[in-house]
């Protein structure tokens, strides 16, 4: 039977080296069989040693007890998880900074000053007038989740489940924010407000190279408080997933793929594509938006804003109460953070993040809704 286990032991081992595993998974191989061995031959120390009467085999394993005996000690690990979609919404959004959770204010001028008027000889010219700059606030507010986790399960994770805890309570702080700014521009108040706007704002029509080339017309006329034409041109372009295709198909093409002639695709590389998978839809009525970039022509859609020195998630750990002492009247020493607290041994964690944004009744969360258009998808 030891020959047998000896055997397979080295036809693990030769597997794992042809994969390039690491060393001490080759080492954990020679440990498993070595506790294989001893469950099958129910091993008991005496005076005599191990080659004494009592040592003997416990019970006898055919061929197809083994695959089950080496999967559970030898093939025993955690296959990765699933990989997230994610939404890169940075270019979107600009960033703000606040002091503390009091809400704060901006101000920007949208209008201009009055056109110049002919004045005749010994003709006096008329006052003109000053637009006052438009006003938004916005505040902060924190966004937590905790977890509790026992000593005793991490102490018996053998698997290494619970070692990557926290990268994904990390990554669920970054979706938590991903969904948010999706919300800006997919919740009803917004949507409404720039239905509202008519047809410089909103359509309903299906994504196609003629849409896009509607909707970067419409961002071409987009003017200022006092009626005046601005720099507005549509650059990014949001999409749900089921429009991953054509969104490929309309960036890809010289010509334009919804027609069977020789006209050229204008608007091919002219906008970024960025997919949400936070927007909801059935297909072939799937919606789409365009956003300008602020960056270039000072048109803000949304605003993010973080507290000033919490730029990012906090993943906090409850310090442990307990300490190790050797005399009841003498001093103490911490312990691992693994004991947990000292009543039921529980290892607290919580993950912590600060955000928010403009809210309004009338425009959603649009900062300036001359960033934005918006299509339903649902026409053909």
């Amino acid at each position: 039977m030891r020959n047998i286990l000896s055997a397979l032991a080295e036809y693990r081992k030769v597997d794992l080296k042809a994969a390039n595993v690491p060393e001490e998974r080759l080492r954990e191989v020679d440990d498993k069989f070595q506790y294989l061995d001893r469950a099958l031959n129910s091993l008991v120390v005496n005076g005599r040693g191990f080659d004494g009467p009592e040592s003997k085999l416990a019970e006898v394993m055919t061929s197809a007890d083994f695959t089950y005996a080496i999967q559970t000690f030898v093939e025993r690990q955690m296959l990765p998880g699933y990989q997230e979609q994610t939404f890169a919404f940075e270019p979107l959004v600009k960033p703000e900074t606040t002091p503390n959770f009091m809400p704060v204010s901006r101000y920007q001028n949208r209008g201009g000053l009055d056109d110049l008027e002919f004045v005749g000889e010994k003709g006096e010219a008329r006052p003109g007038s000053v637009d006052d700059a438009t006003s938004r606030q916005f505040q902060v507010y924190k966004f937590e989740k905790q977890f509790d986790f026992s000593m005793e399960l991490l102490v018996n994770d053998d698997l290494g489940y619970f070692q990557d805890q926290a990268a994904m309570m990390g990554r669920a702080a970054r979706r938590s924010l991903e969904k948010y700014v999706a919300r800006f521009f997919t919740n009803a108040t917004t949507i409404a407000r720039l239905v509202a706007l008519g047809a410089l704002y909103s359509t309903t029509g299906r994504l196609t190279t003629a849409r896009i080339s509607e909707a970067r017309m419409a961002f071409g006329q987009r003017t200022n408080a006092d009626g005046e034409m601005i720099q507005a041109d549509l650059v990014y372009l949001v999409y749900h997933n089921g429009l991953t295709d054509t969104v490929a198909q309309i960036q890809a093409s010289t010509l334009i793929p919804e027609l069977a002639t020789n006209a050229a695709n204008v608007v091919r590389g002219t906008f970024t594509p960025i997919r949400c998978p936070y927007i909801a839809g059935t297909a072939p009525n799937l919606p789409w938006f365009a956003f300008t970039n602020w960056r270039t022509n000072g048109v803000i859609p949304f605003v993010l804003a973080r507290r000033q020195g919490v730029p990012a998630p906090l993943i906090l750990r409850k310090r442990s109460d307990i300490e190790a002492i050797s005399s009841l009247l003498g001093g103490g020493a911490a312990v691992p953070p693994v004991w947990g607290d000292f009543a039921t041994g529980n290892i607290v964690v919580k993950v912590h993040d600060e955000w928010g944004t403009y809210i309004n009744g009338t425009d959603g969360n649009m900062f300036d809704h001359r960033g934005a258009y918006y299509s339903s998808g649902t026409a053909a």
